[in-house]
């Protein structure tokens, strides 16, 4: 059991790690939301495909039917959580959706305990309203105003990425990354049908490509793996961690230094899950020589 968490917890951990340049990413391009949205949707789609079809070759349309309709929840659910992102962002403060992501790892606690019946040890739940106030902490700086589909759109985000990650959880025997295509296709279209389907200039198409043929792909498949090991709420807790690193990567190479209260929130969120990882795998080396 407690092999398994560790397991969990390194997927995770190594999935933050691919997502850390998306911001760096999407800020250096200057492209329309709508184009980046198609172009990352297609990409995606394409490079899910590519992935699936290298691990499972012939195996692979049954292993899409055996996802079943959760599968197309955990699909729906990818893009509209990539969707509703975008459309907060657009419009309205960075600030607002941040803090209302990061409320991510308590909306998939309440949904995992409401509907799956599935409890957190006191000492999870702790480190999840740590890390969730330290990440608020970061974007307070740039809470403002804005419109109120913003606002809305941020939370169809975070309970659509806290769905995803739970209807995940619900079937661990099934593979739900195979259907990540299917999410990002659907994200394409839309972006298309609301005038994204644009050429972007050279530059800007090099680093949407990096993103998303490279970096995205292998950073969506390995968190859409975690919570078939460990909960749907300890995998969103770990994306926390791309908006400490994230941040970093701004100010290391756009020079965008972050105000004071980000970097206490920064090493707040950082702690806590230092800390949430040695306790993990101290428990592991004890249960081990418990075996022993």
């Amino acid at each position: 059991m407690q092999t398994t968490r560790i397991k969990g917890l390194t997927i995770a951990a190594l999935g933050v790690l691919f997502i850390v340049p998306d911001a760096l990413l999407v800020k250096i391009t200057s492209v329309d939301p709508v184009v980046f949205l198609f172009w990352r949707g297609l990409l995606l789609a394409l490079s899910f495909f590519v992935i699936s079809w290298a691990r499972y070759r012939a195996r692979l349309m049954p292993e899409i039917r055996k996802c079943g309709l959760k599968g197309l929840f955990c699909a729906g659910a990818f893009a509209i959580s990539t969707l509703g992102f975008v459309v907060g962002m657009k419009n309205t403060a960075a600030g607002n959706v941040l803090v209302i992501l990061n409320t991510a790892p308590v909306i998939a606690a309440l949904i995992a305990w409401v509907v799956w019946k599935e409890t957190l040890p006191l000492r999870t739940w702790i480190i999840i309203l740590v890390c969730v106030s330290g990440a608020t902490l970061m974007a307070v700086s740039e809470f403002g105003k804005g419109d109120p589909l913003g606002l809305v759109m941020a939370v169809v985000a975070a309970t659509a990425l806290a769905s995803n990650l739970n209807m995940a959880r619900s079937r661990p025997e099934s593979d739900m990354s195979v259907m990540l295509m299917f999410g990002a296709l659907a994200l394409a279209v839309v972006a298309a049908l609301l005038g994204g389907a644009q050429i972007p200039s050279g530059r800007d198409f090099f680093f949407i490509a990096l993103l998303c043929l490279v970096f995205l792909p292998t950073a969506c498949i390995l968190i859409q793996i975690g919570p078939r090991y460990i909960p749907a709420a300890e995998v969103s807790l770990m994306l926390l961690l791309e908006t400490v690193l994230g941040s970093f990567l701004v100010w290391l190479f756009l020079g965008e230094v972050p105000p004071k209260l980000s970097l206490v929130g920064g090493v707040i969120v950082f702690s806590a899950l230092a800390a949430h990882g040695w306790t993990e795998v101290s428990r592991y080396r004890k249960a081990r020589l418990a075996v022993d």
